[in-house]
């Protein structure tokens, strides 16, 4: 496979999606253990990529996700418990941003009564 051009590659760093951390740098970030990594990573928290040889790679996306885990796990909230209040948290973020959106004016939108 060819190398990626320079500014495609730099364009991923901008991209929140993007698997650009290891474990150890993502634990680092987060001001946590590779192992409180894989801990709500078998809770389904979240899902790290793997690289092509087999190792977790982590997206910003992902590390903010995780540092709000961290947060409520050093605040004495289970580890469990606390994957499923940020799940709950990132579900409600979701429905308020969808809702906004759908109450935003339909004209644009092709609606005829606009």
């Amino acid at each position: 496979m060819p190398p990626e051009s320079p500014s495609r590659a730099t364009d991923r760093l901008d991209d929140d999606d993007y698997p650009a951390y290891t474990m150890g740098r993502a634990a680092e970030m987060i001001g946590a253990t590779p192992g409180f990594l894989r801990a709500i990573g078998e809770a389904r928290l979240i899902t790290p990529l793997r690289s092509e040889g087999g190792h977790r790679r982590y997206s910003r996306y992902q590390l903010r996700i995780a540092a709000r885990a961290r947060e409520l796990v050093d605040a004495g909230t289970p580890i469990d418990a606390a994957c499923r209040i940020v799940i709950l948290e990132d579900q409600l973020e979701e429905a308020l941003r969808l809702n906004e959106e759908l109450r935003r004016p339909a004209a644009g939108r092709g609606d005829p009564d606009s």
